[in-house]
């Protein structure tokens, strides 16, 4: 039998603070109490660290299968473990493109054998396989996805009647991501005829623009209230787009959800100039004012979780021109500490963090038994040091690609210790791959 004692933490949970210590037996959480005795655990500790609940990660790219140069299950897991995320969500715009339930088992095969972090991956939704898509059961995957707006890979879903279809008939959350694809067309021709082969960086918001993201943000809204449909919008970059949501009810009355990432709150079209193609993402990130009304909405409750899009690529392709360079970044490993850096910034609490990175991922996706420290749950525990710093460098990235968005950033906190299903996998900088994590589940 596994069991840990964690001692002396603050803990940090459903909006409260408090020191406490955690008994954790096998995968769960046993005993929570200000003080705990049990000589046959191992005891952690955590004075003057934070206890937090395992970040969820709704939106990453792995790149497995077909991609692996890029990125693969086991290398992106560990570093999103040591980053403090213990579960993931997949998407699939993997090659093969996951359109079928036999491709979907086979990347849960991968995620049982490869991932040391909690795992779990969407189905794909394209222009003719809804039939397919109605075969998901929603106990045990976390959603549809459906790309509204081409991205990496070839899954536009274009065709409206397939939309309608799509919306009306999948009984379970379905995620997008919206970018209006002939606005970004019509764009990038205007751009092309006006500079030809010499586009920057600096031009991608205008490209992949504000009104392509509203334009098809509005219509996916528009199609959920006409079908009831369980909506979840991926990635707000703009401000505008942030009052098509609700924040006058609860998280788990809602049947429309927006996610924000880390990117669109950290950087904005400034940064271009010095980061270039480093930050080329889609949805582009945009404006200083977009970034600032983002955070706003994630304070205020419009937008609901926090997320990475982590998608990496290789350093070659991504030193290429505007034109060839894919567009995506590696997150995992470090969006925790740049959201505790807006806590250190004064711009968000703690409770705030927590909430955004895992209480409400767990109810927008109704997860089982995860995201919160209560007894009877999973183990999912994060220990951090909101007073050791450390510096981003590509000697220290864990991400198969070898690079970071944030290289040079100096964090003012540290994760020091990270538990997925009451196993302790990393523990200062030391990674234990004895036990991998656990397929997610759902209670739908």
């Amino acid at each position: 039998m596994s069991k840990f004692l964690i001692k002396n933490a603050t803990i940090v949970n459903e909006g409260k603070q408090f020191v406490g210590d955690v008994l954790i037996e096998n995968d769960r959480i046993a005993k929570i109490a200000t003080s705990i005795q049990d000589s046959s655990a191992v005891e952690i500790n955590a004075e003057g660290k934070y206890l937090l609940p395992g970040c969820i990660d709704d939106q990453v790219h792995f790149r497995e299968p077909g991609l692996t140069h890029k990125a693969e299950i086991y290398t992106e897991a560990k570093a999103a473990v040591a980053g403090g995320i213990t579960s993931f969500m997949e998407m699939p715009n993997t090659v093969p493109n996951t359109l079928t339930q036999e491709l979907l088992a086979e990347k849960y095969a991968l995620g049982a054998q490869k991932s040391l972090a909690n795992y779990s991956f969407y189905m794909g939704a394209g222009n003719d396989n809804l039939e397919e898509v109605l075969k998901t059961n929603p106990k045990d995957v976390c959603g549809v996805k459906v790309f509204m707006g081409s991205s990496t890979g070839n899954m536009l879903v274009d065709n409206e009647k397939t939309l309608n279809g799509i919306f009306g008939e999948v009984p379970m959350l379905i995620a997008t991501h919206c970018e209006d694809e002939a606005t970004i067309k019509h764009n990038l021709a205007v751009f092309k005829e006006r500079y030809g082969d010499h586009i920057t960086p600096e031009m991608h918001p205008m490209i992949r623009s504000a009104e392509a993201c509203y334009i098809s943000s509005s219509f996916a809204v528009d199609l959920a209230k006409r079908h009831n449909t369980r909506l979840h919008i991926l990635h707000i970059s703009t401000g505008k787009e942030t009052n098509l949501f609700r924040n006058d009810i609860s998280l788990a009355e809602k049947r429309i959800t927006a996610e924000a990432c880390i990117h669109h709150m950290w950087f904005n079209d400034k940064d271009y100039a010095t980061k270039g193609n480093w930050i080329k993402w889609n949805p582009a990130v945009k404006t200083e004012t977009d970034q600032n009304q983002i955070l706003q909405a994630l304070l205020d409750g419009r937008i609901d979780v926090v997320a990475t899009d982590h998608a990496p690529h290789t350093i070659q392709e991504k030193e290429q021109t505007y034109l060839s360079a894919p567009s995506g970044g590696p997150l995992v490993q470090h969006a925790l500490n740049a959201m505790l850096e807006l806590y250190h910034q004064g711009k968000i609490t703690l409770e705030q963090v927590v909430e955004k990175m895992a209480h409400n991922v767990a109810v927008c996706f109704q997860i089982a038994d995860r995201g919160f420290i209560r007894e009877g749950y999973k183990a999912d525990l994060v220990l951090v040091d909101l007073n050791k710093d450390f510096t981003v460098e590509r000697s220290n990235v864990l991400s198969k690609c070898g690079w970071s968005p944030f290289e040079g950033q100096r964090f003012n906190s540290i994760v020091t210790h990270t538990f997925v299903s009451g196993h302790l996998a990393y523990e200062n900088g030391t990674f234990n791959e004895s036990k991998k994590g656990e397929r997610m589940l759902f209670n739908r």
